[in-house]
């Protein structure tokens, strides 16, 4: 293939701007940093890092670092003195002492100084417990008083000002609006603006059309899938169970009902308990499409792996799901680390093993076997399962089930009825006294009614009642029974055609037990379902069971819950949250970069109604989203990873907007939504290594047609061999909530050598060839704007012009080349355009689909 021209990095200019709301001016005072104190600062250092080998238990050297006043008995600090403390001299390896901790990586500079500051303030110990950050109830803070705050659009500004005047720092001026523009569509939809919105856009000169294009956004069908991706790591979803069978799942039923709820703006609180025990609801049944849909959302808790595998224990693999049921529910919701406690009481958060076994007594109910039970072709599920088509499919499901009953019904009672005992008798004579008749009747049949009727068994007349129905009536009995079975046959094949989805039941009560290690088989106390102790505790007006876990987990008294998922949305705009460990608020995390602006943010959306949209909206329509993400040198030095947010937004996008990108800009995407799992293009042989039994066939059943081009959300995902183009996706094998980011260079390989962006490469050259000017800068300038949302400047496209005349060259030196390099994918080129410059032109499109700005958020 034919190695694309690299294109330079845009350098492009910086619009300033300062556009702001009156307000919040006042004098901002900078407060003295509090003393640090023991309980609160310094014993997590220590917990993380020291206690091994330095507590009551383990007292090497003589040293114990558990308490306050084990450490101020000893003669390892001199208080008021770090110079001349032995504890300083130990954690630094002064005066030619073994720096400590042993064998391991030093202690950060933030926590040396933290230590430092303690025995230097004077070894505070702390008047009364202090609880940590995220365990005391979030109460909405004042807005800071600021001083010439003109910046400020919304409170979250106020907050982050406030912060990064502490820091001397300032805001970043503002983006220009088709940065602007792309980044948010991006962010809310997964997808690149069209040229159509972007004329729009910058022809909209009112000043609220930022927020008009915000609120199309957010109505957008599309805002659904993009705002789904990260719930769908969280929730390990998938489309196989895992391991060496890996059989596959309906699971993507509930991707579907998750996608749906996002898009019709469905309260988080509600979000959160239909997910978690949405057939405990009032009204949830399989009769009815709001019923069904109550069931359909507990396929969260059932979307964890099952193995089949034939050494495979049951008992031992149902206990697997309910651990992964424990950590999935406390790491999606309360941002803990419960599976440290599942062996022994957790080693820094105040987390007791019996409070994890009293967790686990919330999922502990479920009808299952722990392997899959039902097997439908490729399929391998297990029980509790129910039926879930859509409206059309269900809808007959329960009108044929409805006919055949009733069919049924008629064509049993004829069957019992005197006149066809009779036809039955009469019809047995005729057999025995005509050979001719005998000429196709089964010989166990003839066998059987030369045995006198008393003397048959009860199998013998079975058969041969059911022979007789089957050859024998005639009539409108027979009429009635061929309807009935007719009716069996389209319900059957129908069952056979609808997707089976895995849900949650508390038909099976079973007692808990504290497990000893971890040991599924070493059973020590009886424990019933509770929440954490050291949590608030669940009134008792709610009941045991999941139902009242749910409505424990987003009631106003936990502190948890609003702090986490608030963190996680602005995770998901900046690229880190406020708390940098998302799947951690306890005592081992790090601390809020702004505990303010997460308190505010964390009772507004709980106050707001758990208002997912309207917090959505607050974040993107803020100055601080809007800025600038250029970075300065000083804003590089000062602020490298932008915790204190005084320029906007810019990282890799995920591998799979990458991918919805590249398809969006081409113009070959398909923007169906919903329904089965698609399987695009992938390297050749990639399931190849699963074909290890006769079990089944793992070859890769490539789509055809429109589904190759369906957006990644909807790649099938299996959880043995992940999507090829798919780097560094959350595995979906565990509960996903940190971001992550891919810097591999396989991802650049991929991207330029994979038949999807080849293909798109050419697509979007085919775009610009038939519908720009006909002249090589404007088709440039055209395809260079489909992806990058802007004009190329001068020099750029001076590079572009350059890199098309030598693919031009190349080309027509080797016209085969071109005609391969045309024909990859499914899609066919453009017949009325010539081979060798459609080909030129599609390798610098390539190109274009591979700059760095392509691939990231501005």
């Amino acid at each position: 293939m034919f190695v694309p021209t690299a294109i330079a990095q845009r350098i492009g200019p910086i619009v300033l701007c300062s556009i702001g709301i009156a307000g919040f001016a006042s004098t901002l005072s900078t407060p003295a940093p509090a003393k640090p104190d023991f309980e609160h600062d310094v014993l997590p250092i220590f917990k993380a890092h020291c206690l091994p080998c330095h507590s009551t238990i383990q007292k090497q050297g003589g040293l114990t670092l558990d308490s306050g006043s084990a450490i101020l008995s000893g003669r390892s600090v001199t208080v008021g003195k770090s110079a001349e403390s032995l504890l300083m001299d130990r954690i630094l390896g002064r005066r030619n002492l073994p720096r400590m901790p042993m064998g391991f990586a030093p202690l950060s500079d933030k926590d040396t100084q933290t230590v430092r500051n303690w025995i230097d303030s004077g070894c505070l110990l702390s008047s009364g417990k202090r609880a940590h950050w995220a365990y005391a109830k979030p109460i909405r803070p004042p807005l800071p008083a600021l001083e010439n705050a003109a910046w400020v659009r919304n409170p979250i500004d106020a907050f982050v000002l406030a912060k990064q005047r502490v820091q001397h720092l300032t805001p970043s001026p503002e983006a220009d609006r088709t940065t602007l523009l792309r980044r948010v569509t991006l962010d809310l939809t997964g997808l690149p603006p069209t040229l159509q919105e972007l004329d729009a856009f910058l022809a909209d000169r009112s000043p609220n059309a930022f927020d008009k294009v915000v609120d199309r956004l957010l109505a957008s069908p599309h805002f659904g899938e993009r705002m789904a991706l990260p719930w769908l790591d969280a929730a390990r979803y998938a489309d196989s169970n895992g391991f060496q069978q890996d059989g596959d799942t309906y699971q993507y039923v509930w991707r579907d009902w998750v996608i749906r709820a996002l898009n019709d703006n469905m309260p988080f609180d509600r979000f959160t308990v239909e997910q978690l025990a949405g057939d405990l609801l009032p009204g949830a049944n399989k009769a009815t499409p709001e019923g069904r849909d109550k069931l359909i959302a507990t396929a969260f808790v059932r979307n964890n792996m099952l193995n089949g595998e034939g050494g495979a224990i049951p008992e031992e693999q149902r206990n697997v799901a309910l651990f992964d049921r424990v950590d999935t529910c406390s790491t999606t919701w309360l941002g803990l680390t419960m599976a440290c406690a599942r062996c022994h009481d957790h080693k820094y958060d105040p987390l007791t093993q019996r409070d994890y076994y009293s967790m686990l007594a919330f999922f502990n109910n479920v009808p299952e076997s722990g392997v899959p039970s039902d097997t439908f072709g490729s399929y391998y599920i297990a029980q509790p399962w129910i039926y879930a088509g859509n409206k059309v499919a269900m809808a007959k499901l329960w009108s044929l089930e409805a006919q055949s009953a009733v069919a049924k019904e008629a064509a049993k009672a004829d069957e019992a009825s005197t006149a066809t005992q009779d036809a039955r008798a009469e019809w047995e004579s005729d057999l025995v006294a005509s050979p001719a008749k005998q000429k196709d009747v089964p010989g166990e049949i003839l066998a059987l009614i030369r045995i006198q009727s008393s003397k048959r068994t009860q199998d013998g007349r079975s058969k041969l009642a059911a022979y007789f129905l089957d050859h024998g009536l005639s009539g409108e009995p027979k009429a009635k029974r061929d309807r009935w079975r007719g009716l069996e046959r389209e319900l059957a094949d129908l069952k056979t055609s609808l997707p089976k989805v895995m849900v949650m039941s508390d038909r099976q009560p079973r007692k808990t037990f504290v497990y000893s290690r971890g040991n599924y088989e070493s059973h020590l106390a009886q424990v019933s379902p509770e929440t954490p102790a050291s949590l608030p505790h669940m009134p008792s007006r709610l009941p045991k069971n999941r139902l009242g876990l749910a409505e424990w987990i987003i009631s106003p008294e936990n502190p948890l819950t609003a702090r986490v998922q608030v963190n996680r949305y602005w995770q998901q705009f900046f690229g880190r949250g406020l708390v940098k460990t998302p799947e951690n608020f306890g005592v081992q995390s790090e601390p809020p970069v702004n505990q303010p602006l997460l308190d505010w943010l964390a009772v507004e959306f709980r106050e707001s109604g758990w208002n997912v949209k309207r917090l959505v909206r607050l974040i993107v329509t803020s100055a601080t989203y809007r800025q600038s993400s250029r970075v300065t040198r000083q804003l590089w030095t000062r602020d490298p990873e932008n915790r204190f947010l005084a320029r906007g937004p810019r990282f890799r996008l995920p591998a799979m907007l990458i991918r919805d990108e590249a398809l969006a800009a081409s113009g070959l995407i398909n923007l169906k939504m919903g329904g089965r799992p698609v399987y695009p293009y992938q390297p050749k042989g990639i399931w190849d290594g699963l074909n290890i039994t006769d079990e089944r066939d793992f070859s890769y059943p490539e789509s055809k047609g429109p589904d190759l081009y369906r957006r990644s959300i909807y790649t099938f995902w299996r959880r043995t061999v992940a999507p090829g183009d798919m780097f560094d996706a959350a595995s979906r094998q565990v509960c996903t909530v940190r971001q992550s980011q891919t810097s591999t260079p396989l991802h650049a390989l991929t991207t330029l050598n994979d038949v999807t962006w080849v293909e798109a490469g050419r697509a979007l050259a085919d775009h610009a060839i038939r519908e720009s000017r006909p002249t090589p800068s404007a088709r440039l300038s055209d395809a260079f704007r489909r992806v990058c949302s802007r004009f190329p400047s001068t020099s750029e496209q001076r590079v572009l012009e350059r890199s098309l005349d030598r693919s031009f060259a190349a080309f027509r030196a080797d016209p085969k080349a071109a005609n391969e390099f045309l024909h990859q994918g499914q899609s066919p080129p453009d017949s009325h355009i010539n081979p060798v410059e459609e080909a030129a032109y599609a390798n610098v499109c390539l190109a274009i689909l591979n700059l760095d700005e392509a691939l990231t958020k501005e």
